[in-house]
């Protein structure tokens, strides 16, 4: 199964927005989305089915049982998180408490352990298509682990479709290591300014210590035609290649507010990418472009 990795320096650049469109044109049978701490591919795809859903358990918390608590303090002293909290009961900060185990390993009477917490949510969609997302819980970390499980989820649920598409984070955080490994292309969103350019030239350089195969899409690139050409010919001196120009086009907005990819509207905007998806297809398939 090829997979396709849509990500994008920062959030705004319409990522999603073109993953949608993918999905749509290549019918996948299977697709994820990856951006956990906002995950919002569903709003989209308008899924069907019910989702299955499962409770994902990240780093433990400190457990105080107040029955064994003798309230000698060592806890409360010796947490270099301030998660411990002692008033007339000891009692543990969840959001605080970072689960590293010196209050369990100094409690002389055993009244303090760590238990699994719940962290996040993952959800897997199955009808005609296989759709694996999660979202992690407000105040959670180990975002990167929870991508994995998506991955994973996804493989297992289609593991003979012949295309999977995943809508990453934003960024080069965890969830976009996480989500980088054991794909066979990136498809990098970036916009025309300043800093789309610069989060661009970042995930490109994130990218490339995985060793897979980098294409770049310039999105609203109308609204700045001459950070555009410099886009470009940041692309051709890396030879990277340029999978097309999408231009901002208010349509795909109406698209999109309507819960609608943009290549369900008959707008500027959808057509232009599905001439980014065909030749990034080709991309990935290894087809021969005349680049």
């Amino acid at each position: 199964m090829k997979q396709l990795l849509i990500l994008s320096g920062k959030g705004g650049t319409g990522k999603t927005t073109i993953a949608s469109a993918f999905i749509q044109l290549s019918e996948a049978k299977v697709y994820a989305d990856c951006d956990v701490d906002a995950p919002n591919l569903h709003l989209i795809m308008n899924q069907a089915s019910v989702a299955k859903r499962s409770g994902y358990y990240g780093m433990p918390k400190a457990h105080i049982d107040l029955n064994e608590c003798v309230q000698c303090d060592l806890c409360r002293q010796n947490c270099r998180f301030n998660a411990i909290q002692a008033d007339i009961d000891y009692k543990v900060d969840y959001y605080a408490c970072e689960g590293c185990g010196v209050c369990q390993a100094l409690c002389p009477a055993g009244a303090v352990s760590l238990k699994p917490a719940l962290a996040g949510e993952l959800m897997l969609y199955a009808n005609d298509s296989v759709f694996s997302t999660a979202e992690l819980k407000m105040g959670s970390g180990n975002s990167g682990m929870l991508v994995t499980e998506v991955k994973k989820q996804m493989k297992s649920g289609a593991a003979d479709a012949g295309l999977a598409i995943i809508d990453g984070s934003p960024g080069i955080g965890c969830p976009v290591i996480a989500s980088l490994s054991g794909v066979d292309m990136v498809l990098i969103v970036a916009e025309p300014s300043i800093s789309g350019i610069s989060d661009m030239e970042r995930i490109i350089k994130t990218a490339e210590k995985f060793h897979t195969r980098i294409a770049i899409c310039i999105n609203k690139y109308d609204t700045n035609i001459e950070n555009t050409k410099k886009i470009e010919w940041f692309c051709q001196k890396l030879y990277l290649p340029c999978a097309g120009r999408i231009p901002y086009d208010p349509d795909a907005v109406k698209a999109i507010n309507q819960g609608q990819s943009i290549v369900e509207m008959d707008c500027e905007a959808g057509r232009a990418a599905k001439a980014v998806f065909d030749k990034t297809i080709k991309l990935l398939f290894n087809e021969c472009l005349g680049l």
